[in-house]
């Protein structure tokens, strides 16, 4: 009860801002085709009703407002972007600036999927959720923006996050399927902008996730493929590296990665290092926690 009471309340600060946003994109427009997208902000009693022009939709603007909120409430975004990215995985939509939404709604839904904690017990979008709904959502999301737009390197690494979100969920053997899919689509987004970090440390964890692959998944991967996925530490230390170099202290994720790699590559002063550039990096989300808990575990190993 207190987690959800704390997640509307963070919503209804951004009341105001969600209404005007949804006035200026989805007004004075043609009307050819509408549905009704209805929110409701719970604690604040606060409801609120647009139409949704399903052909004349101003994503630019969406996806505008929804960066400009991006770092703050997960939920907000979901809210703002929801209607405007069914609209989008409709047939009949076309305009490839819907990818930009597509993408940005995968990364809401896989963010409140991250703390499902809060959302699951009735969050401010004024629906419970599960994690299982929110990543089928943000995955379906993600394949209708790379299929929009092949060319935007962001909805190339969305699409390769949702994959392995969903696969996390579905066991090992279709992990395992879906690892060369993933691995291309980080490599497609580094491709088309390597100034992008993130891409680079998330293919640095599939290549240290294979090369640290214990004996009973080789043989399940053995199983699967004539040739299964592999890699090794060094090329896992190259993408964080990159990452790093690229933007530096930008994610404590890959200050943790950089650390266990030494780690595992028998490093011990660099591990220790990194280890404690990741604790001094500031923890604002459930990704950032994980990744001092983990690096504190391993500091005690070493």
């Amino acid at each position: 009860v207190k987690m959800a009471a704390r997640s509307w309340r963070r919503l209804a600060q951004h009341v105001p801002r969600l209404l005007a946003i949804r006035a200026r994109v989805f007004t004075n427009t043609p009307v050819v085709q509408y549905a009704t997208a209805i929110g409701t902000i719970g604690m604040s009693g606060y409801m609120f009703s647009s139409r949704v022009l399903l052909e004349s939709v101003d994503y630019v603007s969406l996806a505008n407002a929804a960066q400009e909120m991006y770092g703050q409430n997960p939920d907000a975004i979901y809210v703002l972007l929801k209607q405007a990215a069914k609209t989008s995985l409709q047939d009949g939509v076309t305009d490839t600036a819907a990818a930009q939404v597509l993408w940005r709604y995968a990364r809401a839904c896989h963010d409140m999927a991250a703390d499902i904690e809060i959302y699951k017990q009735g969050s401010a979008t004024g629906q419970s959720h599960t994690k299982k709904d929110l990543i089928t959502e943000g995955y379906e999301a993600a394949q209708r923006a790379v299929a929009l737009d092949p060319s935007s390197s962001a909805c190339h690494k969305w699409m390769a996050i949702m994959i392995s979100d969903i696969s996390d969920l579905e066991g090992l053997k279709n992990k395992l399927l879906k690892s060369y899919t993933m691995k291309e689509h980080f490599e497609m987004a580094i491709k088309l902008d390597p100034s992008d970090a993130t891409s680079q440390h998330l293919l640095g964890v599939w290549c240290f996730s294979f090369a640290d692959l214990p004996w009973y998944q080789r043989k399940a991967a053995a199983a699967v493929f004539a040739t299964p996925p592999s890699s090794s530490y060094e090329e896992a230390l190259f993408h964080f590296q990159a990452a790093e170099k690229t933007d530096p202290g930008f994610y404590t994720k890959n200050a943790y990665y950089l650390g266990m790699t030494h780690a595992r590559m028998g490093n011990q002063a660099e591990a220790k290092k990194w280890l404690h550039a990741c604790l001094s990096l500031p923890a604002t989300n459930a990704d950032d926690r994980e990744a001092h808990e983990l690096a504190t575990k391993l500091l005690k190993s070493l």
